[in-house]
This record gives C-alpha cells, structure tokens and sequence, in this order.
C-alpha cells in the first residue's frame, strides 16, 4: 500500500474534506493528513491520520516518515517552507491561480504595493513570497481541479463525486446561489437588479447561501424589503456552518452563479475557467444540481448552463429536466480516477 501526505495549512479546507472522502475506503493508498487549526476546526474530523501542523512543524513532521507522494492544498504562502518540502519529496501541488504560479519576481514585488501592503511585504519578508514561482517549478506534477483547465503541465485532479439524495419537495421553487456575497469575484450587483426586476406570479424563493456583510448586506437588506410577496429572500449576515450548507444545497432546484469572468490574485489577472476554477463547478457536482453561469463563462460541462433572458423560465424547465450525474461522478469511479492519477506519478 502506497503512503500518501496531504497538507493544508493555509485555505480551502472544502478540497482538503473532499479529499479526505474520496480517499475512505481506498485499498491502494494509506494518508495522512497535516491541518493548521483554522482547517482542522473547519473540517471538523478528529481521525487519528489527522495532525495539527503549522509552517514551523511541518517539515520536522515529515521526516523519517518515508511518504511516497506529498501533496500540497495551497501554496498561496509560507513560500519558503514549501521550497524545503519541494526540493526534498516527490510532491504535487493543488493550483487555483495558474498566472500566479508562473509570474516573474518582478511583478511580485511591483503586486506588492497595490494592495494588502502590511500584509504582502510580511509575505515577501519573512515568508519568502519571491520563492513562490520556484515552489511551483520544483514541484514533480501540478493538480487542476477543472477538468477544462489542464494542460501539458496541469493534471486533472478529479475528487468530487456526486451524493446521493432523494427527490426535492420543494412547495415553490428555490434558486440558490452558494459563495460568499461579495462583489470581489461576482456581480452581485447585477443580480440584485435582476430580482427586483422580476415579473412573476408564482412563488420563487432566492437563498444567498454565503456570508453577506459591508455593503451587500445592506443591499440585501432593502431588496427584501422592497420584492413582492411572491419572492422570498433568505440570506446570512455570519459564516454558513458545513451543516446548513450541506442541508440547503440538498434543497436547491437549481444554482445561479454570478461569476464575474476576470478577477484577481495578488493583483495578477486570472480567468474563471481558464486560469483559475470556481467553487460553483464543484458545488455542482457534489449536489447534482444544474447551475446557471453567465454566458462568457467558457463551460464545457453540459450540467453548467448559460443564462437566458428569461430567467424563471429556465430556473423552472431546468427543475424538472434530468441530469444523470451518478453516471459520470458516482465515487466509486471518481476513486478509481483519483488512485490512476495517483498511482501514474509513484515509481513502481
């Protein structure tokens, strides 16, 4: 049996938990996992292959432990501890930010005053952010998690599989759009404007499944108020515990997703769908939900749909149309794909 390390100590504690559940009940591969206190607590699982680590622990950690594959959730920091675990272990690294993997030091350093400048120069100072490129290079295999999106040097990493559950009861239909509400990466502001625009007679209710806060919230705030009864707003002003997550995605008819096409990471261009991967495309897959993206959204998923002029329209026609997600993402075969991926990069 091959023995697997993966880390997070940083973020994206949503691939870190996928990853865990992919992986029960492998009889190929043994992990062990090393979680910062902020992933672990996110994560909430106390197996005991799970260990507290930091950037100051995990390179003694490893030692002596012989791992054949060591793979790295996020680098996006501790630069110069991930450089150690690079240059000594055969590992791979989950990207989100494909150009910031591969920018030069000077558009680093140039990135550097243009935003969060306390916290990038304590980046470049102590955490050695001009290593971030090398990090990336040194690393044996780089992991996508959007299918679209690999490439010669990008391997598809596939982990969500899609759960089981029983037909929707919904009394009207329930439009959910799951993220955090923020205007940063999606155009809250235009879909705001669509819902007051909304000319329907049947009952519709739209959930922001996402912490709104600063201006958002106040904007959500009054289009409550100001909808007609046939529309009914449910949102949250704190962080959406797993669990009610979990419960409302299973109630979704279907997902609306307000990807703003450009956006950016440490004031470096990324692409949603060409360089870096949007939550939603998982939230799909995992809930076997039909999800609504804008039309300048390069999909080639044929669960992601674009959206139409007449929204209500399609929000109901989508409700009652059958997609066979089971048949591409049931997690016995994203598994066998996830243990052939793996498997391709140990030397027998």
């Amino acid at each position: 049996m091959k023995k697997i390390a993966y880390i997070e100590i940083d973020t994206h504690a949503e691939i870190a938990r996928a990853f865990i559940d992919i992986m029960r009940g492998s009889k190929n591969f043994a992990a062990d996992y090393y979680f910062s206190k902020k992933i672990k607590d996110q994560i909430g699982i106390n197996d005991e292959n799970i260990f507290l680590s930091d950037s100051s622990m995990i390179v003694d950690q490893l030692k002596d432990k012989n791992y054949d594959l060591i793979i790295i959730g996020t680098v996006h920091r501790y630069f110069n501890t991930f450089l150690a675990i690079t240059g000594k272990y055969r590992t791979a690294i989950v990207t989100h930010n494909l150009n910031f993997t591969k920018t030069s030091k000077l558009n680093l350093i140039k990135s550097i005053f243009k935003g969060d400048v306390i916290y990038r120069l304590k980046l470049w100072w102590k955490e050695g952010l001009l290593n971030s490129s090398e990090v990336y290079r040194k690393s044996q295999s780089l992991f996508v998690l959007d299918e679209a999106m690999t490439s010669d040097k990008h391997l598809f990493l596939p982990l969500f599989y899609t759960k089981p559950a029983g037909k929707n009861k919904n009394q009207h239909l329930m439009v959910v759009i799951p993220g955090g509400v923020s205007q940063k990466r999606r155009d809250y502001y235009d879909l705001f404007q669509k819902i007051q625009n909304l000319n329907i007679d049947e009952n519709i209710e739209f959930v922001f499944l996402g912490k709104a806060k600063d201006k958002e919230l106040t904007m959500l705030e009054s289009l409550s108020a100001r909808v007609p009864d046939s529309i009914r707003i449910t949102y949250f002003s704190e962080r959406v515990p797993a669990e009610t997550f979990d419960q409302w995605m299973q109630k979704a008819d279907v997902l609306w997703c307000p990807i703003q096409q450009d956006t950016e990471f440490f004031s470096l261009k990324e692409t949603y769908g060409v360089t870096k991967m949007t939550g939603n495309l998982g939230d799909a897959i995992v809930y076997g939900k039909w999800a609504v993206f804008p039309q300048n959204y390069p999909a080639k998923l044929d669960f992601i749909v674009p959206e139409q002029k007449d929204l209500p329209e399609q929000w109901k026609n989508l409700s009652k149309t059958h997609f066979d997600f089971q048949k591409i993402y049931n997690k016995e075969e994203v598994r066998k794909k996830l243990e052939a991926l793996l498997s391709s990069l140990i030397p027998v």
